[in-house]
């Protein structure tokens, strides 16, 4: 077993053959790769437009009214970690939600 193992390591094909398997190797990295880079990418967006979005609509509010505002803000964030966390408990995701082919899309100036 040992000699043709050795005898299969050093023959010529055995070379080409573990080339093969390294280039599929990376090929496979280098797709996992992009997808990851779509999806932060995706994922910054989506808050860089929210963060946007709430700043413009959001009026200050007075003195007075800043420590309800907080206190309703942390239970609302609650809520938001439980919904959050139910969604990964179930495997759920918002990349998931978008279609392939809007997520495949270059980003534009406007976004």
């Amino acid at each position: 077993i040992v000699e043709a193992a050795v005898a299969s390591f050093l023959s010529p094909d055995g070379a080409d053959r573990r080339e093969a398997a390294f280039t599929r190797r990376l090929d496979r990295l280098s797709r996992q790769m992009q997808r990851l880079e779509r999806d932060v990418g995706l994922t910054a967006e989506s808050l860089a437009l929210f963060i946007r979005f709430w700043l413009t609509i959001t009026p200050p509010l007075p003195n007075d009214a800043q420590a309800a505002a907080q206190a309703k803000g942390r239970e609302r964030f609650e809520g938001f970690v439980e919904a959050l966390g139910r969604r990964l408990q179930k495997g759920q995701s918002f990349l998931r939600e978008i279609p392939e082919d809007i997520r495949r899309q270059e980003p534009t100036e406007e976004t």
